[in-house]
């Protein structure tokens, strides 16, 4: 105690206790890389104060917008594994890697953003380019739309996920389902390949716009 000059065990009887100061909480990694036109919101609170995040647009978002590389610690082994998240993998020095996510410190805020259940609700598509995954606007996002993610055709593959929806929620898995024979595929009226997305069939026409 600085008061009366003597070095005690606890508080001092006479003066009373320290007036504590907190530090200020730092956000996480994962939040401070979060752009400025998104937020988090709690969409749910579990036991143990566990919260259940998603990433929402403050602002209109245009459609093949991209957002990464999504950033994760390449590892054999998956160590956190969230039913409401993707899981993802990289080819990497020909060997197939996890990107994990142990904790908020060890990604950016693409770890937030959540799965999508179904083809309507979908806004962003996963795919590996270069060792690196990115996630890219699928459509035009409308201000307060939560951004859901699902595999691209040729990354599905890698993953042997499938590449279409399937319509119940209960049916749709994160982890490598087995693949399905596509529903009313789109198919180009160019060259007669199909694909199991609009988006997928108008990014393949861009090639014979091209070419003409």
């Amino acid at each position: 105690c600085e008061d009366c000059g003597k070095s005690l065990i606890g508080e001092c009887k006479l003066h009373g206790p320290l007036i504590r100061a907190k530090d200020r909480v730092i956000p996480s990694r994962a939040r401070l890389t979060l752009p400025h036109y998104l937020t988090l919101r709690v969409l749910e609170l579990r036991a143990g104060n566990q919260q259940i995040l998603g990433v929402f647009a403050k602002k209109g978002i245009q459609k093949r917008t991209q957002f990464g590389p999504y950033v994760g610690q390449l590892s054999t082994k998956l160590t956190c594994y969230d039913e409401s998240r993707l899981v993802l993998q990289v080819l990497k020095d020909g060997g197939k890697y996890f990107l994990d996510t142990p904790n908020e410190d060890c990604g950016n805020w693409m770890m937030f953003v959540r799965l999508a259940r179904n083809q309507e609700e979908q806004t962003l598509v996963a795919y590996q380019h270069c060792g690196e995954v990115y996630f890219t606007t699928v459509k035009p996002i409308e201000p307060h739309t939560e951004l859901k993610v699902w595999y691209a055709a040729d990354y599905a593959k890698f993953m042997e996920a499938s590449a279409v929806f399937i319509k119940e929620e209960s049916d749709v898995s994160p982890l490598p389902p087995v693949a399905k024979d596509p529903v009313d595929p789109w198919i180009c009226s160019s060259c007669g390949s199909t694909f199991a997305t609009f988006a997928l069939l108008e990014s393949h026409q861009c090639i014979h716009k091209d070419r003409v």
